[in-house]
């Protein structure tokens, strides 16, 4: 019974909790959300029991090792014995985060959680350490539709991603890996995502346009419709449209924001023809001065708010588009000066200032002022 309860442990979440409040875990009045964060040198876990009713439970560790709990749990045991349990569970979206979690634990987890209904899955601030083994022939994989990894390390480098996947069922619609420590994947050993819809790449300053090709494995994503590449190193909506081509994925939309863009490509660089797929453009708070060359022939959504436009793009500079967004710009609020050199006009609206400083850059978060394309 000790390594059941040990087991239904690695299910339960926590973080985010008030200073005032002595308890590490707090469940919510309609049994809902439970958070939990475990900052003491040596917890009380029990505490975690409360976040049994909860449906959506995070919990953090304070960036403790789990490794103590492989002396407590037998990790190769048959998770079928606790599988009625484990689906009486209401937990749908799980978030783990702050913690140095052993491969071997960390399939434990995958393996009851196989058994539950969690739908959405979130992993921050992990260091994972060791090999993840291979998946045994009668284990069954997650059924997950949404993970999101942020923040998280493998000992086991580019092929991560690879060892992952084997754990998780084929029905994936949503992938988010941000500050990844390797963006760039093993993909001769990764299989193809069929369901995949949404990939956010977001947050990984260090990607750059080659990286972007190494990252989008060839033909790997046949189903995805949305494309995140906010603060990712990318230079040209060119050089995004060769990445693209380069690995066979024809997003509907596409949000380059928060990125330092130019204007121009490299004059060498051959000219690339977006795919008639791609429908709404996100290209805001990217630092623009004027419309990029090389866009789109034609768009549903274009978002060039919160750039550096000093005067109206004419009708030549921009696609043919239904909705074009140019809120924060200079050239739409009156007294705006042109910055002089060496003065501290840095020529971005304060408005717009206001909103990355509140917000911040994050593949995380909607990024609702003067964006309409999908962030």
């Amino acid at each position: 019974m000790e390594r059941a309860s040990s087991l239904l442990l690695l299910l339960l979440p926590l973080v985010h909790v008030s200073a005032t409040t002595p308890e590490p875990c707090e469940l919510d009045d309609e049994d809902f959300r439970c958070v939990c964060n475990f900052s003491e040198p040596q917890p009380d876990w029990s505490e975690a029991f409360q976040c049994v009713s909860a449906v959506e439970v995070e919990i953090r560790v304070g960036g403790l090792s789990l490794e103590p709990f492989l002396t407590r749990i037998d990790a190769d045991a048959d998770p079928r014995q606790y599988a009625d349990t484990v689906k009486a569970l209401r937990v749908r979206r799980l978030t783990v985060g702050a913690a140095q979690v052993p491969a071997q634990l960390l399939v434990g987890a995958l393996r009851v959680l196989a058994y539950s209904r969690l739908q959405e899955l979130t992993l921050e601030d992990l260091e994972i350490t060791g090999t993840m083994p291979p998946l045994p022939l009668e284990a069954k994989g997650l059924a997950l539709s949404s993970l999101r990894l942020r923040n998280v390390s493998w000992a086991t480098g580019r092929s991560w991603l690879a060892e992952l996947q084997q754990w998780l069922k084929p029905g994936l619609k949503v992938l988010g890996i941000a500050q990844a420590h390797s963006p760039a994947f093993s993909c001769e050993q990764v299989r193809a995502f069929p369901a995949l819809t949404s990939l956010d790449l977001s947050d990984n300053p260090g990607l750059g346009e080659r990286g972007l090709i190494a990252a989008l494995c060839p033909h790997k994503f046949p189903a995805l419709q949305n494309l995140a590449l906010r603060n990712t190193g990318m230079e040209t909506p060119t050089g995004v449209c060769a990445a693209l081509a380069a690995a066979g994925v024809q997003p509907h939309s596409l949000d380059l924001s928060h990125n330092s863009l130019r204007a121009t490509a490299n004059p060498s660089a051959p000219r690339c023809m977006w795919s008639s797929a791609l429908k709404s453009l996100n290209l805001s708070f990217a630092g623009l001065e004027q419309v990029p060359k090389g866009l789109p022939a034609k768009l549903r959504v274009l978002d060039l708010s919160c750039n550096r436009l000093y005067r109206a793009p004419r009708p030549d500079e921009l696609p043919e588009v239904d909705n074009l967004t140019l809120d924060g710009n200079p050239f739409l609020v009156p007294g705006t000066a042109l910055p002089q050199e060496g003065s501290m006009n840095s020529g971005v609206v304060p408005a717009c200032a206001r909103s990355t400083l509140s917000v911040g850059v994050s593949g995380t978060l909607v990024l609702l002022q003067g964006a309409r394309g999908f962030a």
